[in-house]
């Protein structure tokens, strides 16, 4: 789909398409919705590395890997001694017990719209729209996401595309109507440009 992704780009904004000519990006669906909605709790807020230090802690935590009914019986003072905050326990406690209950149906997000998969997403406490956009992109895999209210793309087209400040959201909306259907793979080679590619 990245060739095809190229193509487009080489016929609608050369900028982009030179900036990811040289290299390969894969979109893939993760099969564990539940494990990477916890990952992207842990990791609010934390640089790439802690993020993934903490969350080690975290999967160490649980027997037969990461799930919503071991996780609601792990007691606060594990979780702390982890290295997660009381609101991030807050947090995964809400999304496990509304995994169980089905009030969030994980399992069936793939077959829903984008929109339809962040109003989902945002009734779980501490996942708002810019964690929803990365689960779309990231676990579900969908090609034509992106995030104006991300501050790495915001940085990356005011880089790339020689801007004084940083692009407003009309700016970003115009320039990624060149990108569509394909705005999750320039979205890569944006935060790629910076280095900055989230995991």
């Amino acid at each position: 789909m990245y060739k095809k992704a190229l193509e487009h780009f080489k016929n609608r904004d050369l900028i982009i398409y030179n900036s990811g000519k040289n290299f390969e990006l894969i979109l893939s669906v993760h099969p564990d919705p539940f494990m990477r909605l916890t990952r992207t709790i842990v990791g609010q807020q934390l640089s790439v590395k802690a993020a993934a230090t903490i969350f080690g802690r975290f999967g160490k935590l649980f027997k037969n890997g990461i799930n919503p009914k071991d996780l609601l019986k792990i007691p606060d003072e594990k979780l702390r001694g982890a290295g997660i905050s009381f609101q991030k326990i807050k947090y995964l406690r809400d999304l496990a017990k509304k995994t169980l209950s089905k009030q969030v149906n994980l399992h069936n997000l793939k077959n829903k719209q984008n929109s339809e998969v962040i109003t989902e997403l945002v009734r779980i406490k501490g996942i708002g729209q810019w964690s929803a956009e990365m689960f779309l992109m990231f676990s579900l895999g969908r090609p034509d996401v992106f995030s104006y209210g991300d501050l790495g793309l915001q940085n990356a087209i005011a880089k790339l595309y020689k801007m004084k400040n940083k692009p407003t959201e009309k700016q970003m909306e115009k320039l990624t109507k060149k990108w569509t259907p394909y705005r999750t793979f320039a979205a890569m080679i944006l935060w790629r440009s910076l280095d900055n590619e989230p995991k």
